[in-house]
């Protein structure tokens, strides 16, 4: 079946004029209750922020006690991934939902515990002050950050105040501090490379409105540098915090014959879904790995489920983040601003609920073996010394054939 024609899911314009996104956001995102509280609100917005409660929450909450002045005691009862969106934050998720957003553009991994720039973007504010990969954050506008994860200078990152946010970074026996001006990028979602024996490389940072065709483009290009169909493909969801809903399905079901993909249950009559594939693989049954870390979450999670519940890939690296929860955008007022809630719980294709506990490998894959195993070691491919952890990644092609063969 052509690429083109797959495209199965779409978002619905209906309410004041923009998407009424119900199950469509599935990002690792975190709230502190204090956004809601420091908002002023109407009366009006008051009744309508609480029908929504009521209406589709995942969870039905005894509101009518609730001081209807005091928000943050209302915040308190609802999960972390629950908020009020200013018009700012909105745009922003609108902005990411489409492949933008503003920063200074670096593309970060942990390794060794410390938090590493794999590569910049090109253009990228980053990538003009000459940042380099394999420069070690240090601190984020004075803040240290030489202990801390990816999910801790991720936040520091995102609730920087000002335009101009301060990097100082590692190099070799040096530190360079660096003023960065934050600006709109247009990000790709996915990179890849051809591999020895034909096996394909293809990393996803994150599920937007273009990396299913992203996918499918970068598939076809491996296909044609390749001279014949791929081999076997290895897809990279480390650190991916996840996206849309209707990205995670329609890029699992490039891989998927037959079987489900996910379904989703919540109170409201369309928070309960059951998305199935169709017929058609684009790798015509050629082996897939898939590397996770506890940094892929939500719909990196759908992805890495779906296709090992239908025994379609062979999943590789350390348990997932564990966030099995879709989030819907409902307009507020105008349409300027909104509510993000919680309005449904996702199941695996086997029925597992993966909230707070994850995707389990297949096979786990030590810290060690990952770093040697980064992303920016397989893009580096045979130049680097690592043959040996990169040949390990043929050997999980070969079971993750045999898996097939079992199946």
């Amino acid at each position: 079946m052509n690429i083109v024609n797959r495209i199965k899911y779409a978002f619905t314009r209906t309410y004041h004029g923009w998407a009424l996104l119900f199950s469509v956001l599935l990002c690792l995102t975190f709230i502190t209750p204090s956004t809601f509280a420091k908002q002023r609100f109407t009366q009006e917005q008051v009744e309508e922020i609480l029908f929504h409660l009521h209406a589709y929450y995942v969870e039905d909450l005894p509101l009518s006690h609730v001081d209807k002045s005091n928000f943050e005691q209302l915040l308190s009862q609802l999960d972390p991934y629950s908020k009020y969106l200013s018009e700012t934050e909105l745009e922003a998720i609108f902005s990411a939902a489409n492949g933008r957003y503003t920063g200074i553009g670096i593309e970060v991994e942990e390794i060794a515990n410390r938090v590493v720039i794999v590569n910049t973007l090109p253009g990228s504010p980053a990538d003009i002050a000459g940042i380099e990969g394999g420069d070690k954050l240090v601190s984020i506008n004075n803040q240290d950050v030489t202990d801390k994860d990816i999910a801790y200078v991720s936040k520091l990152l995102q609730k920087a105040e000002f335009s101009i946010i301060h990097v100082t970074v590692e190099r070799k026996t040096q530190q360079l501090t660096l003023a960065l001006r934050r600006q709109e990028i247009n990000l790709e979602s996915v990179t890849s490379l051809l591999l020895h024996n034909g096996n394909g490389y293809l990393s996803l940072n994150g599920f937007n409105n273009n990396s299913y065709h992203d996918v499918a483009r970068h598939l076809n290009k491996l296909r044609l540098e390749n001279g014949e169909p791929l081999a076997g493909l290895i897809i990279d969801l480390r650190d991916n915090p996840g996206g849309t809903l209707t990205s995670a399905v329609a890029i699992s079901d490039l891989f998927l014959d037959a079987g489900t993909i996910v379904s989703t249950q919540g109170r409201f009559y369309d928070a309960n879904q059951h998305f199935s594939a169709q017929q058609g693989d684009i790798l015509n049954g050629a082996p897939v790995v898939i590397m996770i870390n506890e940094n892929s979450a939500s719909a990196a999670e759908i992805l890495a489920g779906a296709l090992q519940d239908n025994q379609r890939a062979l999943v590789v690296g350390t348990p997932s983040f564990g966030k099995g929860s879709v989030q819907s955008l409902i307009p507020i007022g105008n349409g300027t601003t909104a509510l993000k809630l919680t309005t449904a719980r996702y199941y695996t294709p086997s029925g597992r609920s993966i909230e707070g506990v994850g995707i389990e490998p297949d096979i786990i894959l030590t810290k060690q073996v990952l770093s040697h195993l980064s992303k920016s070691a397989i893009m580096a491919g045979e130049q680097t010394a690592k043959k040996e952890q990169l040949a390990r990644l043929d050997s999980h092609l070969t079971d993750a054939r045999k898996l097939l063969k079992k199946h």
